[in-house]
């Protein structure tokens, strides 16, 4: 192996290099990445004591009953601190992380089941649904991420079924109220079996149903199944017909996440993901193939993914986004800009939003784009050089001993443009140059 198939991998699986970690990893870089797949992804301690989705579900739901003015204006401003906090906590979690494939993961399974402070009651439980529904099971089995994330607060609240009612349910005959369609609609769209994975209006409306009764506590904030929302009778769901309560939706949501659409919906995403913005078709197949035979465990998909020769062709073919490159670069910088204070995790969350990726702030629940001309617009580039010259000049006195390893992987023209610059111009013709930029 080679240092430049190091980078790769550093940068393709990982988060970005630190100076240094190529040298490290330069003799089995694959060994690198698939060894951290038998590594549980445990809580990174930058992200240890906030609290539960249940609980801030519970706040968030006190602090909306509030009536006094200023006192409702000082709760909630609480509540978002406690999104911006966490956000920056999670940016420097990836940046410092001793297993950068887990974060990978983690942020694109996050991306998967987006929930979104585009709606503000989001804010304080977006962190708690990435720790709680995805992290525990991003080298697990695809059902029980489905499970946990469709059962999160976070979740119930974002897409509606908080407002879900069977109409011919007791609690819907006494209060006039029906189906809310936007959790079936999401998750057989965009969590399952996708767009054209063979589901109808009828379909949308029989998992409606089905989901009926699946809410939150607000005494709580926790789920709770309630047999008086639910609406009775037989359901069809793709030919299958549901009656049986709580189940129901249990059952569901295992037919879903076995369903051949969606083996191939998320082998595609995964391969767009690591592989190219247009991925091989047979890569693709392989994953699928191997999402359906192995029941949708994530594990061995994943390490398919990475077995692939595809995933090591050259050059990187991965636009960066911003939120990916925050965290290389604070990995190229070190403990200096990943450093903990309130002035430092401000800096750290403003420069995801300038650049127009504040964390868990999709614009709808299908998520952050996740290709290039998504993030190439002309306004795009330009929010990405001023952040990259701002880096320079700030950190340039602080650059880690090891930076001229990470030029030396860059090309004949980054190299010459970095070897006739000094200090942080030569820092943003590193930060600024399309090996830097892409992944």
């Amino acid at each position: 192996m080679s240092k430049e198939t190091a980078f790769l991998a550093l940068s393709r699986f990982g988060m970005g290099a630190a100076p240094g970690e190529a040298q490290r990893i330069a003799a089995d870089p694959s060994g690198w990445v698939l060894a951290q797949l038998d590594q549980p992804a445990a809580l990174p301690p930058e992200l240890a004591g906030f609290l539960s989705g249940p609980e801030m579900a519970r706040r968030e739901a006190e602090a909306r009953k509030i009536k006094d003015e200023p006192q409702a204006k000082v709760r909630k401003a609480q509540l978002h601190r406690s999104y911006n906090d966490e956000a920056a906590a999670r940016t420097r979690a990836a940046a410092a992380s001793a297993t950068p494939f887990i974060e990978r993961l983690v942020h694109f399974w996050s991306n998967h089941f987006t929930v979104s402070t585009a709606r503000p009651v989001i804010a304080p439980l977006a962190g708690a649904f990435e720790r709680e529904a995805i992290r525990p099971f991003v080298t697990g089995r695809f059902r029980d991420m489905l499970r946990a994330a469709t059962r999160h607060p976070a979740m119930l609240v974002y897409l509606d079924n908080i407002q879900s009612i069977g109409p011919n349910s007791v609690g819907g005959q006494k209060r006039g109220k029906g189906l809310n369609e936007n959790l079936a609609r999401e998750l057989l769209e965009l969590h399952t079996l996708g767009v054209d994975g063979g589901y109808t209006q009828a379909d949308v409306g029989a998992l409606a149903r089905i989901l009926t009764g699946w809410t939150v506590i607000p005494e709580s904030g926790a789920f709770r199944y309630v047999a008086n929302l639910h609406e009775p009778g037989p359901k069809t769901l793709l030919g299958q017909v549901h009656d049986g309560g709580e189940s129901e939706g249990e059952i569901a949501l295992i037919l879903l996440s076995r369903h051949v659409s969606t083996a191939r919906f998320v082998a595609a995403k995964l391969a767009r993901h690591f592989i190219a913005d247009n991925p091989p078709p047979v890569v693709v197949d392989a994953l699928a193939r191997t999402f359906l035979e192995t029941d949708g465990d994530l594990k061995a998909v994943t390490r398919q993914l990475v077995r692939r020769s595809e995933a090591w062709s050259s050059p990187l073919s991965k636009v960066r986004s911003p939120n990916d490159l925050v965290i290389a670069t604070a990995r190229l910088l070190g403990a200096e800009m990943g450093v903990r204070s309130a002035d430092a995790d401000h800096k750290l969350f403003l420069s995801l939003a300038v650049m127009g990726q504040a964390p868990w702030s999709a614009p709808s629940p299908a998520g952050w784009p996740d290709r290039a001309e998504a993030w190439l617009g002309p306004e795009s580039l330009m929010r990405r050089l001023e952040w990259a010259k701002m880096v320079a000049d700030r950190f340039v006195r602080r650059v880690p001993d090891g930076l001229d390893q990470i030029i030396a992987a860059a090309g004949p023209a980054t190299r010459q443009a970095v070897a006739g610059a000094q200090g942080a111009e030569a820092l943003f013709l590193l930060l600024a140059s399309r090996e830097f930029q892409r992944r």
